[in-house]
C-alpha cells in the first residue's frame, strides 16, 4: 500500500524514481481506507534529506500512511528554504488539537549543548507531553532519543572525547520483544553523535529496558516497558553516504575528523560506502508500525482508546 504525501514534495519524485508507492492526497481521499496517522517532527537541519530517508523507511508498510511534516516553530532554520517549510510543515501550534497513531522524532545536531540551551527546547518538551495522551506511539532517533529519555525519565546523556562515527555491528539483548522480530542475531547500523547513555543509568530506570547493543556505540535501542515510547541511538534510515556526506563537510571545514568507522572500504573515503543496515532499517520501522502503532492504535482516534499492553512476551 502506499505513503500519502503532497503531489509537489521534492521526496515524492525521489521516491517514484526508487519505484516506491506514493499517492498524493487526493487520490487519498477517494480510497475508502484509514490511513495510519503519522507525525514526523523533522528537527535536522536539511529536512528534504531526512523526510526523504524517513518517508522511504515508512513507505514499505503495507497499510496507506498519511505524514504530516512538523517542524518547529521557534527555530528558524538556516539549511531549509523557508518555501519549503511554509509549504509542507506544520508547526505544533497547527497540531495541538490532533491526535496520532504514531509519531517520529528525529535527531538534531546539537548534541553538545544542555537540553535546556536548545533553542527550541520548550516547544520540544511541549511536544513530548503531548505524545503522552495524543499519540499510541512515538519513535525517538538519535538526539531525540537522549532528549525524550530525559524528558520522560530524567536520564542524562553523557558528551564524549571522541565522536562516535561510523557503521557498528550490533546483537539484540531481548530477542522476545517484537519490536526486534527477525532481527539478524548481528546487525549493524549508522552512528554520528558526540554523546552517550550511560548503561549504568539506563539499568536504575525501572520503567525502560535496552533491548539491543553495541560493545563500540552502547545501548542502540531502548523501550518504555509500555510500549509507548522507543528509542533509537543511531540511524538505521541513513543512506549510504550519509556519512560521507558528513565526513566530506567536515573536511572542507578545516575540521579535524576521524574516518568514520567499518565504512569506507579498505578505509579508502575514494571508494563508495556499501549499505550494510537497509534491511534492518526497514524491518525496524515495519516492526513500530505493526506491532505497537496498526494492532493497538484505535480506529476511531478521537473516541477510542489504545490498548499498550496487548503483547505478552
Amino acid at each position: 500500500m502506499p505513503i500519502v504525501i503532497p503531489q509537489s514534495l521534492p521526496a515524492t519524485a525521489t521516491l517514484i524514481e526508487e519505484n516506491i508507492f506514493v499517492i498524493n492526497e487526493m487520490r487519498a481521499l477517494h480510497q475508502d481506507i484509514r490511513p495510519l496517522r503519522i507525525g514526523l517532527v523533522n528537527l535536522m537541519p536539511n529536512k528534504d534529506v531526512t523526510e526523504t530517508q524517513l518517508l522511504r523507511m515508512l513507505s514499505n508498510y503495507p497499510l496507506q500512511i498519511q505524514v504530516d511534516l512538523i517542524a518547529m516553530a521557534s527555530h528558524q532554520s538556516s539549511n531549509t528554504p523557508p518555501e519549503h517549510l511554509k509549504n509542507f510543515y506544520k508547526n505544533f501550534s497547527d497540531i495541538r488539537q490532533d491526535k496520532y497513531d504514531g509519531m517520529i522524532i528525529t535527531g538534531a545536531p546539537v548534541e553538545k549543548l544542555p537540553f535546556s540551551d536548545v533553542n527550541y527546547w520548550n516547544e520540544l518538551k511541549e511536544i513530548m507531553d503531548f505524545t503522552k495522551n495524543n499519540v499510541t506511539s512515538t519513535l525517538h532517533i538519535c538526539w531525540a532519543a537522549q532528549a525524550g529519555l530525559y524528558y520522560h525519565y530524567g536520564i542524562h546523556n553523557r558528551v564524549l572525547d571522541d565522536k562516535i562515527f561510523g557503521v557498528f555491528p550490533h546483537r539484540v539483548r531481548n530477542r522476545k520483544h517484537p519490536i526486534v522480530q527477525g532481527f539478524d542475531h548481528e546487525f549493524f547500523a549508522p552512528h554520528s553523535r558526540w554523546t552517550q547513555i550511560v548503561e549504568e543509568d539506563l539499568r536504575n530506570c525501572p520503567e525502560v529496558e535496552v533491548l539491543c547493543e553495541s560493545p563500540e556505540a552502547g545501548a542502540y535501542l531502548i523501550a518504555s516497558k509500555d510500549n509507548k515510547y522507543f528509542f533509537v541511538n543511531g540511524h538505521s534510515e541513513y543512506d549510504h553516504d550519509t556519512l560521507k556526506q558528513e565526513y566530506d563537510r567536515d573536511v572542507a571545514k578545516g575540521l579535524e575528523v576521524k574516518l568514520p568507522l567499518n565504512y569506507f572500504p579498505n578505509d579508502d573515503p575514494t571508494q563508495t560506502p556499501i549499505n550494510r543496515w537497509k534491511c534492518h532499517g526497514h524491518m525496524l520501522f515495519n516492526n513500530w508500525l505493526n506491532y505497537f502503532v496498526y494492532q493497538i492504535t484505535p480506529y476511531d482516534l478521537y473516541g477510542g482508546k489504545p490498548t499498550l499492553n496487548w503483547l505478552e512476551y
